[in-house]
């Protein structure tokens, strides 16, 4: 009698586990089926977003025009891709369109279409990086890139038009007048004779949109906008994800406001014009001053000279508002990993572990 009744047991638990998976395995499958196009019309469907909508106001807009099969997937979609900033305005869909495309469109404001035009600038990329691939889209050369962010005259008619441009970019140490200005995102363009002055145009007006949401905050701190977006800039080249950085925007100002050396890597890598991963570091970089290398002589209580990369609203949130933390060290290994510490010992323990494990950066 035990064994039959330890047996039903176990025919029950199994039975749960089976159904379990089963009710698992059919919301995979309804995920997946609710995101895909709802049919192959491309009959085009006006609509529009009005300003400061959320997803689920989003989700029933797509949702009453037929352009998604569920509000619920769309939801779960948006969250699980972390997929934010949508922007207001008259988009025209179509059915045929899946929900990446959608959101992809609503996210970036063009259409999305595999035969757009399109330049794309990476978050935490620097200008180097964009000359190319604006090189690689349009008639333009890098070198035409270059030579205007020197033209002196071209930057003041910049400064004149936006507010958050300053006398600061056209100091003669700054490697790049516009370097940490451009909004990283994609951009549409009419065709490859597009001037290089009309991309930064479309740039500088994103951010334009996302500084003015700051732009309070920003005037209230001891820092200007400029140092705010060389920190944002540190803080995305440090962190590889979202997760940590205001913490790192805490060990920063930690560090300024005790007049230490920031140290930074990733300023030293600006600093002598290496790229992430395309090598090591030599300590006789690390050690020579340049307005730049946080990790030189002279940079006590310093930021550098001005922004390293593009920066993301994420970045510019965490410089602005960081974790109140005593952690006064953070490092990070070759697979981006940080590591926050509040003093010598704990760093030193963490560096030697990650040494030991092969994870450490040589120099």
């Amino acid at each position: 009698m035990k064994n039959l009744i330890k047996n039903k047991k176990v025919l029950i638990a199994t039975g749960s586990i089976v159904v379990l998976v089963l009710i698992i395995i059919s919301l995979v499958i309804w995920y997946f089926a609710s995101i895909s196009r709802v049919s192959k019309n491309e009959e085009e469907i006006e609509i529009t977003i009005p300003l400061g909508s959320g997803s689920g106001t989003i989700a029933d807009i797509l949702k009453e025009n037929n352009l998604i099969k569920s509000k619920t997937a769309f939801k779960i979609y948006v969250k699980i891709n972390k997929v934010s900033d949508f922007q207001a305005g008259t988009y025209y869909l179509k059915q045929n369109m899946n929900v990446k495309e959608i959101t992809e469109m609503l996210k970036t404001g063009i259409m999305y279409d595999p035969n757009q035009l399109n330049i794309t600038y990476l978050e935490g990329k620097n200008i180097r990086w964009l000359a190319s691939k604006i090189a690689e889209v349009t008639n333009n050369t890098e070198e035409d890139v270059i030579k205007l962010l020197k033209d002196e005259e071209y930057i003041d008619s910049l400064i004149e038009k936006y507010w958050f441009l300053t006398d600061k970019i056209k100091d003669e140490n700054i490697y790049y007048s516009l370097e940490g200005y451009l909004f990283p995102d994609t951009y549409a363009i009419e065709n490859k004779d597009t001037t290089v002055e009309e991309i930064f145009e479309k740039m500088l007006n994103r951010m334009e949109d996302i500084l003015d949401q700051y732009k309070e905050k920003i005037e209230d701190s001891k820092y200007d906008v400029h140092e705010i977006l060389t920190i944002a800039s540190i803080i995305e080249t440090e962190s590889m994800s979202d997760e940590g950085r205001k913490d790192v925007s805490s060990v920063i100002y930690n560090r300024l406001n005790k007049g230490m050396a920031i140290q930074s890597d990733v300023t030293t890598y600006y600093a002598v014009k290496v790229d992430m991963g395309e090598r090591d570091l030599y300590q006789k970089e690390l050690d020579t001053y340049n307005p730049y290398n946080t990790r030189g002589p002279n940079m006590e209580g310093k930021l550098p000279i001005g922004p390293i990369s593009s920066v993301s609203k994420n970045s510019i949130e965490a410089a602005l508002n960081p974790s109140n933390t005593d952690y006064i060290f953070f490092v990070a290994d070759k697979n981006g990993k940080l590591y926050f510490t509040k003093t010598v010992s704990e760093h030193n323990s963490i560096v030697s572990k990650l040494k030991s494990q092969g994870l450490w950066y040589e120099y």
